[in-house]
């Protein structure tokens, strides 16, 4: 009997009988899965989006380059539970977000930026001024995120931080001074900067002091047109002496509203008691090269020197550098600051790194940007404050001087004999300890092979010459600005740096290869080397230390035949050889 010569009975009773026969198979289907172990796996094997989920601490979970396979799957229970609508489902389900929670956030990510002055008093310092209107953070112009824009009639200048100076030895008296880089040589464009104080309606308008250039023309790029570092200088006047400013901008005529306004930083401790030291270290730019293993213990090595925190500059660096950041910054034993470079140059990865390695004169006058911030953001905080790269060490040579307090209690006393007084920096020479490849040296005993800095212990014969390439202990008081490898310019007249003898200390330098500029003298040192393992008396402390957290941070590979094991995973390489060998 065909369809259309049903009765509508019939019909009816077919089309109940049908409906549940589906139903029935959608029901069986379900008690199977729930029963059956390769559905269950193949459920198990199922990807959720990592970045939805949210861990015990109500913080963003991510696919971490060091995540295990169980992190980031549900389980067959709580998929099950989910299919039941038991269980919610892992989203971020905290409360909006309330206008005082978003300006702490905004002011952590901008520390330039003045969001909580101007949020505060936006309804009173935005009223019609006889001069000089104070601009709304949205009249603001940004480039790159963390730069803030004036544009003269002679050149661009692109601002990064203002500080509040009150030194001593400082000629000028109390200060705010700017940050940043201009497109030109020696500006001679008349500025002002327009001062705010907190409760004041209107700002106080002072011409612009100087423009101290933290370059030498005889290093490069000395031409109009391409970014130039410099420090601006506004002198406080009387009146005003004793407050600090809230925000300061840079003009060209008095009365401008300003495209830029600067939070001015001036963070001293309440019992001005200073730490001991410092370290500062320029933009990292490691988007291809995992050097997390070696990060951790270099940052471990300098926490036994004495190291009270170490301030990072992050421009594109690999996912297993971030977790080893993010791991010491919970711990307060580092500050990571993220970077970008100003006006055209580039900031996409990949492309960014290309530039700045061939560029390198570019390179060096933007990092100089990053040295001085930590220098002026940490100069009321610590007794010294050394510029280093993750590649090198100070390194105390004496068995008594097991950390650099000891190392420079002695040294500031022998300088002192010498001038009666305090040196603005303290300079330690520099040797190199070539990295040969791993399978071409012996492996020292006892050692895991993954301790880069205590497995690599012959260094060549000869220091590089005095005074070049050195790095110093800046004593903050007295460094205005600073270089990567000695203080520019300093408070109070002529900067003179004490050499530390070689017998005192030395700045061991890990590198494949000699710097560029001196290929010729490099072959000389490559052929006369010598043993050196002064870095062995930290030996069983590092090694405890540097293995404690890769463990933590789940840099092992899990033994064969284990599901995990001390904190494991699969990690992020790169290279024919693991470096992660015990």
């Amino acid at each position: 009997m065909s369809h259309n010569r049903m009765s509508p009975k019939t019909r009816v009773v077919f089309k109940f009988i049908f409906g549940l026969g589906i139903w029935s198979f959608l029901v069986l289907g379900f008690f199977k899965l729930n029963g059956d172990p390769v559905m269950q796996h193949q459920f198990q094997q199922t990807p959720i989006n990592g970045r939805l989920l949210l861990n015990k601490d109500n913080r963003w979970t991510g696919n971490e380059a060091t995540s295990t396979t169980t992190d980031r799957y549900l389980s067959p229970a709580a998929m099950a539970g989910a299919m039941a609508g038991v269980d919610e489902v892992l989203v971020d389900n905290r409360a909006v977000i309330d206008d005082e929670q978003l300006v702490k956030d905004v002011e952590s990510r901008l520390p330039s930026l003045p969001i909580a002055y101007w949020s505060k008093h936006k309804n009173a310092v935005q009223k019609k001024a006889t001069c000089a209107r104070y601009p709304s953070i949205f009249e603001l112009e940004f480039n790159n995120i963390y730069w803030q824009t004036l544009r003269s009639s002679n050149g661009t200048f692109q601002l990064f931080g203002a500080y509040y100076d009150i030194r001593k030895r400082s000629r000028i008296g109390p200060a705010v001074r700017i940050l940043g880089m201009i497109d030109r040589i020696e500006p001679r464009v008349k500025t002002f900067c327009q001062l705010w104080f907190d409760g004041q309606k209107e700002p106080f308008i002072v011409k612009t002091f100087e423009y101290k250039y933290i370059w030498f023309n005889k290093w490069g790029n000395y031409k109009q047109g391409i970014y130039q570092p410099y420090l601006i200088a506004c002198q406080i006047p009387k009146p005003f002496r004793g407050l600090v400013p809230a925000s300061v901008s840079l003009v060209e005529k008095q009365c401008d509203t300003a495209t830029n306004n600067l939070r001015v930083l001036y963070d001293r401790p309440l019992d001005d008691e200073k730490r001991g030291f410092a370290v500062c270290v320029k933009g990292l730019d490691f988007l291809y090269d995992d050097l997390s293993v070696r990060l951790v213990e270099w940052i471990e090595l300098l926490g036994i020197l004495g190291a009270d925190k170490v301030f990072f500059y992050e421009l594109q660096v690999h996912p297993n550098i971030s977790k080893v950041l993010r791991y010491y910054e919970e711990q307060d034993r580092v500050h990571v600051t993220p970077l970008t470079l100003p006006g055209g140059q580039p900031n996409v990865p990949g492309f960014q790194h290309l530039f700045l390695s061939k560029k390198t004169t570019h390179k060096r006058q933007n990092e100089l940007i990053p040295y001085n911030d930590c220098l002026y953001k940490n100069m009321y905080k610590y007794n010294f404050i050394a510029l280093l790269d993750i590649d090198e060490v100070i390194m105390p040579k004496l068995d008594e001087d097991r950390t650099w307090h000891d190392l420079m209690e002695r040294v500031v006393a022998k300088g002192m004999k010498l001038k009666n007084d305090t040196y603005p920096s303290y300079n330690v020479r520099n040797v190199y300890f070539f990295d040969r490849d791993q399978h071409e040296h012996e492996w020292a005993k006892d050692t895991p092979r993954y301790m880069h800095m205590l497995q690599h212990v012959t260094r060549a014969k000869n220091y590089t010459k005095p005074n070049q390439y050195v790095k110093c202990f800046h004593n903050p008081e007295r460094v205005l600005t600073v270089h990567n490898h000695f203080p520019i310019a300093c408070l109070g007249g002529t900067c003179h740096s004490y050499p530390v003898s070689t017998d005192d200390a030395q700045l061991q330098h890990y590198r494949a290869d000699c710097v560029r500029t001196l290929k010729k003298s490099c072959e000389e040192f490559k052929e006369n080397q010598v043993r050196d393992t002064t870095i062995w008396k930290y030996k069983d402390e590092l090694i405890q230390r540097t293995r404690r957290t890769l463990d933590i941070l789940g840099f092992f590979k899990a033994p064969p035949g284990s599901s995990g094991g001390g904190g494991g995973g699969s990690l992020l390489r790169g290279g024919k050889d693991s470096l992660y060998k015990r």
